[in-house]
């Protein structure tokens, strides 16, 4: 979540600094935030709102209004509303699709089905998109729909790709290309940020278009209110426990990052039911701060040597000797992380998750020490080397623990999904290392920091920059594949919607450093993302 081991000189002799953007939010004034939404009269709108589109999902026969109003749905991050109604109508769209063999005249609809079925765990052929386009990648129409909306679509169905479907990479290259011939086009659908890479919950507000009456879009306007207060509840408690820890003032060579890191637990699970969930891995992000800047930053080879250690036996007898500043993260660390153990007792019931939490923090901290040793000793790893480890020092597995802990129904049920899907883990980690690395990378070259993925990638391979940005923007998308095709075979329809919440870590990591290191630079994307999803209501 931020790679940095700049040389500049901090206060305590041989200490480096990043030189952080100070935290730009005023607690006081987010502690002070007040709304409405959640009166009773509210709930009930909202309740008479959420019945009267469970009547048109019974009404709507045609499969295409069916599909449009599950992805106008899923846009408008209303999907927890409607979870039996949609599951049931893809179930009902799948056994048509199977003995529909004219399908394929309509590209808008073809494309649309395609990204919808394989999004709701179905294997459907590549061969129903590579069918809308001719040998000199021209779209085929048969029908009267507009070629612009089916190229979109086309464009985002793309994305859902599975591994080896490389034809299904000559649709993505013809979207694509048209996409980026129209410049209005271009604007609005983004290549960097397809929805199948995107946060439902960040882009919502989007799809709320305020001159568009339905009924689904006054729900949705009401339901973001309703949830952002939700939402403003759980941040408040978040900032009570940061202000009590009282580091702000002590650790000055670390990110003051609450905030961000909430918005970053808000894009994992956004649905009001998951408040605790928000809560353990809003903390754990930010343990994840302090730990990456104690690495990279302040610590000697040897005092992390016996931080580390320190952390693998879960021993404060082991940090004595440090300094005080080492000391003091290590025991924000040992104390949190015993208190979200608490937390997770108390709330849920279940015996101690602490052994789990342990193993997984351990895991980091080994890494994020095997990248400091070889910053010491001026090791520049392969490109392999470096994402062998980096996927772990990306924190990927602490937090997809953390995301499992909070939604599991117990603990047996977490443990076996965590475990049982360590390679869509291991994917959506090596994601969020590889954004992290694309959005930090050009300061950190120029500042001579310890390698990144991209420079690792230019020593070893001999190449400019710009290629090895393109080298990694391939095996980003090579991971998506793989995730894409380990969800289809992914058993119940339970640990299906566990898993999507591991995936939306990479979500919003491409959402954070899509344009920039969102946390080391808080004050552009993410301050917007904050404006909006945390703080500003929607007009109703």
């Amino acid at each position: 979540m931020g790679r940095v081991s700049a040389a500049h000189k901090a206060d305590s002799p041989g200490r480096r600094t990043a030189n952080y953007k100070p935290n730009i939010w005023n607690y006081e004034h987010l502690q002070s935030l007040t709304g409405n939404y959640d009166e009773e009269k509210c709930k009930r709108e909202a309740e008479i709102l959420k019945e009267e589109v469970c009547r048109i999902f019974g009404a709507v026969k045609d499969p295409l209004q069916k599909l449009e109003l599950i992805d106008g749905i899923n846009k408008l991050a209303l999907p927890y509303y409607f979870e039996e109604e949609i599951s049931q109508s893809v179930d009902e769209i799948a056994c048509m699709k199977r003995i529909s063999s004219s399908m394929h005249d309509d590209p808008y609809y073809t494309a649309l089905c395609f990204r919808i079925l394989r999004q709701h765990g179905y294997h459907v052929s590549q061969d129903a998109i590579l069918q809308l386009l001719d040998d000199e990648e021209k779209l085929i129409t048969r029908s009267h729909s507009d070629n612009r909306k089916a190229i979109v679509e086309i464009f985002e169905a793309s994305h859902v790709a599975l591994e080896n479907e490389c034809l299904l990479d000559r649709a993505k290259a013809f979207a694509t290309k048209n996409l980026k011939s129209n410049d209005d086009q271009g604007k609005i659908y983004s290549t960097k940020c397809p929805l199948h890479w995107s946060v439902s919950w960040f882009l919502a507000k989007k799809h709320m278009h305020a001159n568009y009456y339905s009924i689904l879009h006054r729900l949705a306007r009401l339901s973001f209110n309703m949830v952002q207060v939700q939402h403003q509840k759980d941040l408040k408690d978040i900032l009570r426990w940061w202000t009590n820890l009282g580091l702000s003032n002590v650790l000055t060579f670390t990110r003051d990052r609450v905030i961000e890191s909430f918005l970053w637990a808000v894009g994992v699970a956004y649905e009001p039911q998951y408040g605790n969930l928000r809560k353990w891995l809003t903390k754990g992000i930010v343990l994840v701060l302090i730990m990456d800047d104690v690495y990279d930053i302040y610590g000697s080879n040897h005092e992390l040597e016996q931080f580390t250690t320190a952390v693998e036996r879960w021993d404060p007898s082991e940090v004595q000797q440090l300094p005080d500043a080492i000391k003091r993260c290590f025991w924000v660390l040992y104390d949190t992380v015993n208190d979200i153990d608490q937390e997770i007792q108390r709330e849920k019931g279940w015996n101690s998750v602490l052994p789990h939490l342990k193993i997984t923090w351990t895991g980091f901290c080994k890494a994020m020490f095997l990248e400091a040793k070889w910053y010491n000793m001026g090791h520049s790893p392969s490109l392999r080397e470096y994402l062998d480890n980096g996927w772990t020092s990306s924190a990927g597995p602490v937090l997809s623990l953390h995301v499992l802990l909070g939604l599991g129904p117990d603990i047996t049920k977490s443990m076996a999904v965590f475990n049982s899907n360590q390679e869509i883990i291991h994917h959506v980690s090596l994601i969020i290392r590889l954004c992290n690395d694309q959005g930090t990378s050009k300061a950190e070259i120029e500042r001579g920091d310890a390698p990144s993925s991209i420079l690792c990638y230019v020593r070893e391979a001999n190449v400019t920059e710009k290629e090895a940005q393109e080298h990694i923007r391939n095996i980003i998308t090579e991971s998506w594949k793989k995730i894409n095709g380990l969800f289809i075979r992914s058993c119940s329809h339970s640990e299906k919607s566990m898993i999507k919440c591991i995936v939306n870590g990479a979500r919003v990591a491409n959402f954070i450093y899509q344009n920039g290191d969102g946390f080391g630079v808080p004050d552009t994307d993410t301050r917007d993302k904050v404006l909006s999803c945390l703080i500003e209501p929607l007009p109703l």
